[in-house]
């Protein structure tokens, strides 16, 4: 096995299994929405990973001194985008205790592999985490053979993390009646913002 496969993996692993803001989402996804929308979810959180893993080998030592020297500024601004984050998360949980109550289960699977790149991609704190743990890894390897080799164990291993998160998640969901699954809504959606506030206390 290459050696830079391998450090893709380890790199990607680093970066997807500490459960965060979006992992969170993640699972709230699979709970309340389902297997098939979770999997989307969570194909569109590796396509980010696999990007950044890109700019890791690319220009990732310049990125991480400058994300180091505006540390505070990216505190503030993953706060800001937790938060809104969190706040759009509940006022969709809130509308969908209204009326109709298969409501969760008709979210598009394409539309949601959309929403969690884009939510991948302004998420900060996915970029300090490559900056800080995937650069130090991608600084060793050398070689188009081995950029490749470490983007695709970066991409399949954030992949694999994030469908067995999707696919538990959402089969443990199929048991949940719709009440307990508006509250796991709510109840994630208020960690997300709980998680932005922490970050600026």
């Amino acid at each position: 096995m290459s050696p830079a496969f391998v450090l893709g993996v380890l790199a990607g692993l680093s970066v997807a299994m500490p459960v965060g803001p979006v992992g969170v989402l993640l699972l709230r996804s699979g709970l309340v929405d389902g297997v098939r929308v979770a999997v989307a979810a969570a194909c569109g959180i590796a396509t980010v990973d696999v990007l950044y893993a890109v700019v890791a080998v690319a220009v990732g030592t310049p990125v991480s001194r400058v994300v180091g020297e505006h540390a505070a500024l990216v505190r503030g601004v993953s706060a800001a985008v937790l938060v809104a984050i969190g706040v759009v998360g509940l006022v969709a949980a809130t509308r969908r205790s209204a009326p109709d109550p298969g409501q969760g289960r008709t979210m598009s699977a394409t539309r949601t592999y959309g929403r969690f790149v884009a939510l991948t991609a302004v998420n900060p704190l996915t970029a300090v985490t490559f900056t800080t743990i995937a650069v130090g890894l991608a600084v060793q390897v050398d070689g188009a053979g081995s950029v490749t080799a470490f983007v695709v164990g970066v991409g399949l291993a954030s992949l694999a993390w994030q469908l067995l998160l999707a696919v538990g998640s959402g089969l443990l969901g199929l048991r949940l009646p719709e009440a307990a699954r508006t509250w796991v809504s709510v109840v994630g959606s208020a960690v997300v913002v709980l998680a932005g506030v922490a970050l600026v206390v």
